[in-house]
Formats: C-alpha cells, sequence, structure tokens
C-alpha cells in the first residue's frame, strides 16, 4: 500500500477535468487527488455488440484524461470490474482518506452508490457526492405546494425563474492541477482488455457557433441539414459541463435551444421523483393497452424496412452511426406505437441498445411522449403521418436518399401497414384501455 494518504475522484459521466464540480472538492480538500475510472462489468456484461460506440468513445475519453492528466504528471487508474471489486483493489493499494464524486440519478445507480458508500463506511473512508451533470435536481425546482411539476411548460417557467449566475458558473480547475497525486504513466486497458472490439466510435464534434444555436429554431426540424450542436452525446458522457452550454445558450441569445437543456432536466426529474416510469407508464391507465407487439413488425421497424421512407431512414442512421435525428426520432416512435401498436418499451430498448446518446430519462421520457403514455405527453389521438411528416421536414427528398439508395425501385418494400386504418385501430385501442381503466376507478 502507498502510505501516504491521499482522496480518490471517481470519474463517471463527467469525463472531463474542466468545470467539474466534484473534481473541484476533491482538490479543494488539500489530500493529492487520485483520478479514477472503473470500466463497470454490471452494465458492460449486458451489452450484446462487442462493438458498441458508446464504450469505445468511453475509452477515447479516458485515453484523452490519462494525456491531460500526464501532462500534470499525474495519471488515471483504470479498473475493469464490479465497483464494489474494484474498491477492494483501490483500498488495497491506497491510503484513502475521502472518495469524492458527482451524483447520478438512475436508480440502479443510485443503488450501486448506497453500496460503494457502505462499503466505504466501514473501513472509515468518507463518500461525498456533489450536483454535476444538472442545473437543478429533482426536488429544487417544485411547484408551489412542493409537489414535483408533471407538465413541461410550468417547469420550464419555473426553471428560467430559479436562474441565478451562480447556478451556471464555471468551476475552474486550471490552477490546481498540482494536487493530483504524482506517478509515473499507468497502462490503460486496451478496448480488448476490456472484452470489446476496436472501433471508432464516430462522435460529432459539438458544434457552439452563435449562429448555429440562433437558428436552432428555424432548422431544427430538417434532417437533411446539419443544423444542431451535436452536444447530446457529449453532455451524456460529461465531456462537455451543463453549466458551459447554459452559458453559452445565454450568451447567443439561443432561447429555443436552452429550453432543450430544460427538457433534460425536466426529464432528469420526472424519472427521479417518479421511478416507475423506467418499467410502467407514468399514467397507469395505459398499463391496460392490448399491444398488438407483433414481432415480424417489430423486426421489419428496426431493419428501416416498413415502406415509409421516413421511418426507414431514420431507422437505417440509428442503426449505421448510433444517432438518429431528433424530428425523425418523434416521427418512428410515433410509427412504432400507433401504426404498429406495439409497446414503446420495446421501442424504448432498441433505442437504448443503439443510441451514441442514450440517457435513461431522456429516452424513457421522449418514448413515453411519443406513446402518449406519459407526462406531459403527445395526446394519444394525435397520431404522426409519416407522410405529411416527409413532405413537411425532407421536401426533396434529400435525406430518405441519403440512407435508403434503392428507394422507388421494385428492391424497396410496399408500406407495412396502410396509414389511416393503422391510425383509427390505436385510437380505438387506447379508448378502450382508458374505458377500462374509467371503469375501475368508479367502483
Amino acid at each position: 500500500m502507498n502510505e501516504q494518504s491521499v482522496v480518490v475522484f471517481w470519474f463517471r459521466r463527467d469525463l472531463r477535468l474542466d468545470d467539474n464540480r466534484g473534481l473541484c472538492a476533491a482538490l479543494d480538500s488539500g489530500k493529492p487527488v487520485v483520478p479514477a475510472f472503473i470500466f463497470d462489468r454490471t452494465i458492460l456484461d449486458k451489452l450484446d455488440d462487442r462493438r458498441d460506440r458508446r464504450v469505445a468513445f468511453i475509452h477515447e475519453c479516458i485515453c484523452r484524461l490519462s494525456s491531460q492528466l500526464r501532462a500534470a504528471g499525474s495519471d488515471i487508474v483504470v479498473l475493469h470490474g464490479t465497483p464494489l471489486d474494484a474498491f477492494a483493489q483501490l483500498v488495497e493499494r491506497f491510503r484513502i482518506e475521502a472518495v469524492y464524486t458527482n451524483r447520478d440519478y438512475e436508480p440502479e445507480a443510485i443503488e450501486r452508490d448506497r453500496r460503494i458508500e457502505r462499503f466505504l463506511r466501514e473501513r472509515g473512508i468518507a463518500f461525498h457526492t456533489y450536483k454535476d451533470q444538472c442545473i437543478f435536481e429533482r426536488d429544487e425546482i417544485v411547484k408551489p405546494d412542493g409537489t414535483p411539476y408533471t407538465v413541461y411548460t410550468p417547469y420550464s417557467k419555473a426553471w428560467r425563474a430559479r436562474l441565478t449566475l451562480d447556478d451556471y458558473a464555471e468551476c475552474d480547475t486550471s490552477s490546481l492541477h498540482d494536487r493530483f497525486w504524482r506517478t509515473e504513466p499507468l497502462a490503460i486497458p486496451t478496448l480488448g482488455d476490456i472484452g470489446f472490439a476496436p472501433i471508432e466510435p464516430g462522435v460529432p464534434a459539438i458544434q457552439l457557433d452563435a449562429e448555429r444555436l440562433l437558428n436552432y429554431r428555424e432548422r431544427r426540424d430538417y434532417p437533411a441539414l446539419d443544423a444542431t450542436s451535436h452536444a447530446s452525446v457529449h453532455l451524456r458522457f460529461g465531456t462537455v459541463s451543463i453549466r458551459a452550454l447554459v452559458r453559452r445558450a445565454i450568451e447567443a441569445g439561443a432561447d429555443a435551444w436552452l429550453g432543450e437543456l430544460i427538457w433534460r432536466e425536466f426529464f432528469m426529474m420526472i424519472l427521479a421523483n417518479f421511478p416507475h416510469v423506467v418499467e410502467r407508464s407514468f399514467h397507469p391507465a395505459y398499463d391496460a393497452i392490448a399491444w398488438r407487439n407483433d414481432e415480424a413488425d417489430f423486426e421489419r421497424w428496426c431493419q428501416g424496412r416498413t415502406g415509409y421512407p421516413i421511418v426507414d431512414a431514420g431507422m437505417r442512421q440509428l442503426n449505421a452511426t448510433g444517432t438518429m435525428h431528433n424530428r425523425v426520432r418523434m416521427v418512428v416512435a410515433s410509427f412504432l406505437t400507433k401504426d404498429l401498436l406495439i409497446d414503446w418499451r420495446w421501442g424504448e430498448a432498441y433505442f437504448a441498445s443503439k443510441l451514441l446518446d442514450y440517457e435513461l430519462s431522456s429516452n424513457n421520457g421522449n418514448w413515453q411522449w411519443a406513446a402518449g403514455t406519459g407526462c406531459d405527453a403527445a395526446p394519444y389521438f394525435r397520431v404522426f403521418n409519416p407522410a405529411l411528416q416527409q413532405a413537411k421536414f425532407d421536401p426533396t427528398g434529400e435525406y430518405v436518399r441519403r440512407w435508403i439508395p434503392e428507394l422507388d425501385t421494385p428492391d424497396y418494400p410496399p408500406p407495412i401497414v396502410e396509414h389511416s386504418f393503422a391510425k383509427n385501430r390505436a385510437i380505438e385501442a387506447y379508448s378502450t384501455a382508458l374505458a377500462m381503466e374509467g371503469k375501475h376507478t368508479r367502483r
């Protein structure tokens, strides 16, 4: 064991040295800071695809952190295993006074942190957590009666009214890098070492120029355009802080883009206050829907072979790149849940397996929004018409032709279902479920 007393900073969804609240606190502790990251087997072992772009991106970020820390005469300790096993190794290796990390809000992560805190407390080691991945936590933006908001618009107004400069002030660590523990360069496990094949992540660079952000409202719905910030993956893994993005939105006067950051926090708050949404509909009445759940139809949706070009283009983009334009995400989700009458949880799980920017709260919230089962959801009788959506948002067909080269040839399949028929079928199924729930409620 290294006899020097140290503190550990545990990197998770905050893969950066700058503007990192938990890391700032660790560096201010007065003890040398040992940076650590765990390739968590409880998460990685669930991934079927050994060529997962997200794992490759995380590995790339860890290598970048290592290079930055080496420039400061330090390095990052990278472990592969369960968090409990990893901390068992760390306490054997170092004389740890405290562990610092940033809070996570997903149910499994909360339970993981409880286990780690117990493990550390039994050994006399403190466990400190900090707010970093959001501006406001679950109980900071609430109604006057103290209950959580379940509708976005009043939540957004309260969020904006509460915001002060201190909420998005930068935490500057640049002058504190000499407080990292001193070490020779350490070995970083390769992707192969943790059971994954080498692959380029293909994560687009973040784009925060003022013109792009100011034009976001007018251009964001057109999938053929490169008009969005590409911030979602970077925000998901913490290569940029939420405070930096809020600062940039305010500096640029990009109100619509700021609204999207608030939507993210709204769904984080919904998950934290209503964890049942992970498994069930936000509104219990919708759990009575008689889904068709046709496996052949679902497979054609997954493959982008439904015969509806904008739906198929979106799914092919997702399968090929791990990304999908947000307008198209709404269209494909509506098509699965309404036109095909397939349980939103099937689509949510497929997105979770593919999306580079997968985040449980946003994925769940948006799928329930599209399905009409969630808080502040689109009404169940609102069913996107994929042909009209394509005509409006991809009028020249540039986007669909980019992903469907066989369009207008015999190789492209006919529509899997007639939209008007499917719309009426969905409305009837939803209406029946609500009527059944109403009968149960009156008893």
